[in-house]
């Protein structure tokens, strides 16, 4: 399993409008990927100079990629009004043994 780590600054007065946008235009984009499992918004709790992360989690590195490649820039133009700085993109490997609860949850 593949996770892809985003990290940009919100602005404050946004943080609920961004949580929307989440759910109600990123989701279904995502839900029509191949290969995506879950999507994990995190937004600080103290907003002034703290990164908003979202970690999108993928059943392989090949279907990130192709995400990337076909329809990340989609989700960066719905996200980029909220934001006060560029989004950065990092790609981890999930070591499955460690979590597997959180795993079988994510299967079931």
């Amino acid at each position: 399993m593949f996770a892809r780590i985003l990290e940009g600054e919100l602005k404050p007065e946004k943080k609920d409008e961004f949580v929307k946008v989440l759910k109600n235009e990123v989701m279904p984009i995502l839900k029509n990927q191949i290969g995506f499992l879950e999507l994990l918004p995190f937004v600080p709790e103290k907003m002034q100079g703290q990164n908003a992360i979202a970690i999108t989690l993928w059943t392989t590195k090949a279907d990130a990629e192709r995400y990337e490649r076909e329809n990340y820039r989609k989700v960066a133009e719905i996200v980029k009004p909220f934001l006060t700085t560029p989004i950065t993109v990092n790609y981890y490997k999930l070591e499955t043994a460690v979590c597997e609860h959180f795993v079988a949850a994510l299967v079931a």
